[in-house]
């Protein structure tokens, strides 16, 4: 329950809460659902909820998950956000490598993928910046808010090769 704080600041982003489970209005109550169902992905399977924390004041700054619902068919998906008091940091980049290494090297998953709206420029280039290659363009991928948008997906193989300074082991 200590990152309350940091579900009340991605709380007040117009564009998190359309795009998570991050209450939309912030309630302490809403705000403990939210941390609650993070446990639960973890304990069911569902996948690794991680709160991102920057290092040089150990603050939580963000979220990203690994979310492990095609698992059975050899990729898992990533998604992250970030409160807009750390981003253009390289925060979500160092981030986002460590969780991509972890699943492919550490959990042995082929693939990983992860979706972007293709205004968000900032996103799309943290992807890159981390070995993900843009694939193509998904029309009316993803219900947000109340409208259906298109998503650019983007993929990062164990083949690929170093995505955090380790080289990857094909399985």
């Amino acid at each position: 329950m200590s990152d309350l704080p940091l579900v009340r600041e991605a709380s007040r982003d117009p564009y998190i809460p359309l795009i998570t489970t991050v209450p939309a209005t912030y309630s302490e109550a809403a705000a403990e659902a939210f941390v609650r169902r993070q446990w639960e992905r973890a304990a069911t399977g569902a996948g690794y909820p991680f709160a991102i924390v920057r290092s040089r004041d150990r603050r939580p700054v963000g979220a990203i998950g690994l979310w492990l619902r095609e698992l059975p068919a050899g990729r898992a998906s990533l998604g992250y956000w970030l409160v807009p008091s750390a981003r253009g940091q390289g925060i979500a980049s160092a981030a986002l490598r460590t969780v991509a290494g972890w699943a492919l090297h550490d959990l042995g998953i082929p693939r990983l993928q992860l979706c972007v709206e293709p205004w968000n420029t900032a996103s799309a280039r943290i992807a890159e910046k981390s070995g993900f290659r843009r694939e193509g363009l998904l029309r009316g991928w993803q219900q947000v808010g109340d409208q259906r948008r298109d998503m650019v997906v983007y993929g990062l193989l164990n083949t690929d090769g170093s995505v955090d300074g380790r080289a990857a082991t094909a399985n």
